[in-house]
């Protein structure tokens, strides 16, 4: 069971953060609700916290998409700085998207993938929406 953020598309990645932050403690401490766990369009499924760098996702049912983000890990890779390109070490993340065709166009399902990618890699975080 997954529990839903209600209103998401209004808050911060930040107020995201707080809302799982809140369920999550209800959940712990037993106190989820069948209200608490219905009514998502879309879900995001952290299996880099199960170490997996990538997975293929299934859309769960009366879903929209879901957004598999997967583990960090550290990697060279060519940095630019300035003119130079040079080698350093970062931690990218993966991040899979599957979406319901019949409800998600594949050019928007791509511009939304590429944008979330910009937000990760810039750590943009506090007034995202």
């Amino acid at each position: 069971m997954t529990p839903v953020v209600r209103g998401a598309g209004d808050l911060t990645v930040s107020g995201i953060a707080r809302a799982v932050h809140d369920l999550t403690g209800h959940d712990l401490a037993g106190r989820l609700t069948p209200a608490d766990v219905a009514g998502a369009t879309f879900t995001v499924s952290d299996t880099g916290a199960r170490g997996a760098l990538f997975d293929t996702l299934i859309v769960p049912p009366h879903q929209a998409a879901i957004l598999g983000v997967g583990a960090a890990v550290r990697r060279p890779a060519v940095v630019q700085d300035g003119d130079e390109e040079l080698i350093g070490v970062r931690e990218p993340v993966r991040l899979s998207l599957s979406y319901d065709h019949r409800l998600v166009d594949g050019a928007d399902a791509a511009h939304y993938l590429t944008t979330v990618n910009k937000i990760v890699e810039a750590a943009a975080f506090e007034d995202t929406r």
